[in-house]
Protein backbone atom coordinates (compact mmCIF):
# COMPACT_ATOMS: atom_id res chain seq x y z
CA UNK A 1 0.00 0.00 0.00
CA UNK A 2 1.31 3.24 -0.93
CA UNK A 3 -0.08 6.62 1.16
CA UNK A 4 0.99 10.02 -0.71
CA UNK A 5 -0.26 12.50 -2.73
CA UNK A 6 -0.96 14.35 -6.29
CA UNK A 7 1.70 16.10 -7.70
CA UNK A 8 4.38 14.24 -4.82
CA UNK A 9 7.17 13.90 -7.35
CA UNK A 10 8.63 11.18 -5.16
CA UNK A 11 5.36 9.85 -4.74
CA UNK A 12 5.76 9.20 -8.48
CA UNK A 13 8.81 7.55 -7.94
CA UNK A 14 7.39 5.41 -5.72
CA UNK A 15 5.13 4.26 -7.69
CA UNK A 16 7.09 3.83 -10.99
CA UNK A 17 9.58 1.08 -8.84
CA UNK A 18 6.52 -1.06 -7.22
CA UNK A 19 5.25 -0.89 -10.60
CA UNK A 20 7.96 -2.14 -11.79
CA UNK A 21 8.39 -4.77 -8.74
CA UNK A 22 4.86 -5.65 -9.79
CA UNK A 23 5.49 -7.28 -12.94
CA UNK A 24 8.51 -9.62 -11.71
CA UNK A 25 6.00 -10.41 -8.10
CA UNK A 26 2.75 -9.83 -8.39
CA UNK A 27 1.06 -8.30 -5.44
CA UNK A 28 -1.80 -6.15 -4.78
CA UNK A 29 -1.12 -2.52 -5.14
CA UNK A 30 -3.30 -0.12 -3.67
CA UNK A 31 -2.71 3.67 -3.87
CA UNK A 32 -3.91 6.24 -1.02
CA UNK A 33 -4.46 9.98 -1.82
CA UNK A 34 -3.86 11.44 1.92
CA UNK A 35 -5.07 14.33 1.01
CA UNK A 36 -8.63 14.29 1.31
CA UNK A 37 -8.54 12.48 4.44
CA UNK A 38 -7.66 15.08 7.54
CA UNK A 39 -6.51 11.81 9.76
CA UNK A 40 -3.94 10.36 7.22
CA UNK A 41 -2.72 14.09 5.96
CA UNK A 42 -2.39 14.35 9.92
CA UNK A 43 -0.49 10.83 10.36
CA UNK A 44 2.19 11.10 7.27
CA UNK A 45 1.59 15.02 6.42
CA UNK A 46 4.90 15.46 4.58
CA UNK A 47 6.18 12.34 5.80
CA UNK A 48 5.20 10.76 1.98
CA UNK A 49 5.08 8.41 0.39
CA UNK A 50 4.99 5.87 2.89
CA UNK A 51 4.70 2.26 1.67
CA UNK A 52 2.92 -0.55 3.57
CA UNK A 53 3.54 -4.10 2.82
CA UNK A 54 0.99 -6.71 4.95
CA UNK A 55 0.71 -4.09 7.57
CA UNK A 56 3.92 -2.67 8.01
CA UNK A 57 5.72 0.09 7.47
CA UNK A 58 8.67 -0.78 5.27
CA UNK A 59 9.85 2.30 3.11
CA UNK A 60 9.16 6.16 3.78
CA UNK A 61 10.57 8.75 1.30
CA UNK A 62 12.37 6.51 -1.27
CA UNK A 63 11.39 2.81 -2.59
CA UNK A 64 14.10 0.63 -2.68
CA UNK A 65 13.63 -2.28 -5.96
CA UNK A 66 16.44 -5.12 -4.28
CA UNK A 67 15.07 -4.49 -0.92
CA UNK A 68 11.37 -4.68 -1.44
CA UNK A 69 11.96 -7.63 -3.96
CA UNK A 70 13.50 -9.60 -1.27
CA UNK A 71 10.55 -8.63 1.12
CA UNK A 72 7.94 -9.76 -1.28
CA UNK A 73 9.97 -12.93 -2.43
CA UNK A 74 10.36 -14.20 1.42
CA UNK A 75 6.80 -13.90 1.71
CA UNK A 76 5.77 -16.84 -0.95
Amino acid sequence: MLYGKKECCLCDEAMEVLLKVDAVVSFDLEKIDISDNPELLAEFGIKIPVVFVDGVQVFKYRVNEGRLLALLRAEC
